[in-house]
């Protein structure tokens, strides 16, 4: 079977984890309707209709919108999670977050303002003003020489 023909089964499996392994970059959006699993670098927003992970080796330039994160790496963005956003102990994150459940964990960096209440609106930090993005992208000199 040739590596570029299709699958004869291409329906979407909720179940079957998207990766983006270590070593892969990517500029440009994601969008997924599945879990996604981040270890590489990504320029541009990523928008998970479940779960998002991002591995210690991550690092993502851009918005972040999901239904549940966990963050190990580094995100130089907005953060907006309608339910848990967990912040590991590895993470470092420029940017504001919005979410309804928050758990960071001793040794996380965030720098940015947060906002929690039950019924987070995706659309909150997407119209932050050009002041606050510019603030973000003055921010991303300061975590990319902490790296």
């Amino acid at each position: 079977m040739s590596m570029f023909k299709p699958a004869k089964n291409t329906t979407f499996n909720p179940q079957e984890i998207n990766i983006l392994n270590a070593g892969t970059r990517i500029t440009g959006d994601l969008a997924s309707e599945g879990d996604l699993r981040v270890d590489g670098s990504v320029q541009g927003n990523i928008e998970v209709k479940t779960k998002l992970v991002l591995g210690q080796s991550a690092h993502v330039k851009g918005n972040i919108n999901a239904q549940n994160s966990d963050i190990s790496g580094v995100v130089i963005g907005n953060v907006t999670v309608s339910e848990l956003l967990t912040i590991k102990a590895t993470a470092k994150i420029t940017g504001d977050i919005a979410c309804s459940k928050l758990i960071i964990e001793a040794g996380a960096e965030f720098n940015g303002n947060s906002a929690m209440r039950p019924a987070v609106v995706a659309a909150d930090f997407r119209n932050m003003s050009n002041k606050q993005q510019k603030n973000a992208d003055s921010k991303e000199t300061l975590v990319a020489e902490q790296a």
